[in-house]
């Protein structure tokens, strides 16, 4: 079924570390957040690609600051997308986390004349973005909204989200993003693992090497998705590209993959996060 044909568009926001590229693949509509170095302002993902957004993280004294699209920004997705649909599913990154999901709300209630389904994925990055992917395919499939959200809401809390970070200086810089505050009193060695919980991100362990942290990403996703021959997951990284495709090698071998993507993640996990953070999301049918 085409994306024109499909009774329920699907959408999301670029913390979902879908590239517009992926949208158009799995018929997603990816509206971007705003990023801001200094005085000029980026469109995630339109006009500022991943390779340039490290680039810019590296070189700026300062953290860039992000804000979620505007109310306009969902009224004109919507009214386009309306169109074609006869309902939308939008997804976006957890309210704890950014106020996407208030722009999104907004906008529905501007257009009441349109069924507009606002979710909260109580996550962001690849967690969010496979949530997208399935809910596309669902609506690919002929399913209508309601099959959909229900889909959705299902996945939210089967899913789950697991990284390490390589350097503790961007959690110091940045120091806000839920419980990981508690690991600024920690020895800078330390290479903490880091989950979203209750839309935040929460840390898990504290191991003092790269090598145990990224070991240890494995073995809790293990734990989670126990002896199931169905897994759909994603290597997430942030500029660290050589480093996701080993990771993504480890994973094929270890576990029963029916989909496994890699994506880098954006500003949201980039800006508090910082280059060199490594991680997997996943759920298991």
């Amino acid at each position: 079924m085409s994306e024109l044909e499909r009774k329920v568009a699907v959408v999301t926001d670029s913390t979902s570390s879908l590239t517009q590229a992926m949208g158009q693949e799995y018929g997603i509509h990816v509206l971007p957040i705003y990023v801001f170095f200094g005085t000029q302002t980026y469109h995630d993902g339109v006009d500022l690609d991943a390779e340039s957004f490290y680039r810019l993280l590296r070189e700026s004294k300062q953290l860039p600051t992000t804000s979620q699209p505007t109310v306009v920004d969902f009224v004109q997705a919507y009214s386009a997308l309306s169109e074609q649909a006869e309902a939308i599913v939008s997804i976006h990154l957890s309210q704890e986390m950014s106020a996407t999901l208030d722009s999104a709300l907004g906008a529905s209630r501007e257009l009441p004349d349109v069924p507009i389904h606002v979710i909260d994925s109580r996550s962001t990055s690849m967690h969010l973005g496979l949530i997208a992917i399935a809910a596309a395919r669902a609506a690919a499939a002929g399913q209508d909204a309601a099959e959909v959200v229900r889909l959705v809401k299902g996945l939210i809390p089967q899913t789950n989200i697991i990284f390490t970070v390589k350097t503790m200086e961007y959690l110091r810089k940045g120091g806000r993003i839920g419980g990981a505050t508690a690991l600024l009193g920690s020895a800078l060695s330390i290479k903490p693992v880091l989950y979203v919980r209750d839309g935040q991100v929460e840390p898990l362990e504290k191991p003092r090497t790269r090598k145990r942290a990224v070991g240890r990403v494995l073995d809790l996703m293990a734990e989670r998705v126990g002896s199931s021959e169905a897994i759909h997951a994603a290597v997430l990284h942030c500029d660290v590209p050589d480093e996701a495709q080993v990771l993504a090698e480890q994973v094929t071998a270890r576990f029963h993959c029916v989909e496994l993507l890699t994506t880098e993640a954006g500003p949201i996990i980039g800006t508090h996060c910082g280059p060199g953070t490594l991680g997997v999301a996943f759920y298991a049918e």
